[in-house]
Order: C-alpha cells, then structure tokens, then sequence
C-alpha cells in the first residue's frame, strides 16, 4: 500500500475546506484527495493508482471539478502553509 500524507489533523483543516465549499462529508473524499496527492508525486497515469484509493476514474473525475472550482487549490495552499 502507498505511503500516505495526510495526518489526522491535517485532515480535519482540509475537511473544513471541502465544507466550506459545499462538498459533503464522505469518507471517501479523504482517499480521494490521498489519491490525487499521490498521482502528483510519482506522476503515473490515472488508470495505473493504486486501486487502495478507489476507483480511478472518481478520483480523475474530482480532480477536475476541484480544479475548476478552486478548491484544490486551496487544498494545495493549506498544506503549503503546514509542510
């Protein structure tokens, strides 16, 4: 299984982030989000994720709707400001 990256607290300051934006609180999204980080580090393609993170194509599919909406960027800038 992949390393992760996201601690317990990190995550609770990025789950404030998703609900102030209106994305539900799902359990998934954590993965999601752990999916996507890891496709950045090691740049494989989106088929090839680890199947740990769920289905590929969900996680393709929020990327480009975080993307569009802004919120990954402001995921991106929470965990610049704590690393």
């Amino acid at each position: 299984m992949p390393r992760l990256m996201l601690t317990d607290e990190l995550w609770s300051k990025l789950k404030a982030i998703l609900l102030e934006d209106r994305v539900y609180n799902k359990l998934e999204h954590r993965q999601t989000l752990e999916g996507i980080l890891y496709r950045l580090r090691v740049g494989c393609p989106w088929r090839d994720l680890p199947e740990c993170f769920g289905l590929w194509n969900t996680i393709y599919r929020r990327f480009l709707l975080w993307s569009r909406k802004g919120i990954l960027m402001r995921l991106f800038k929470t965990l610049a400001k704590n690393s």
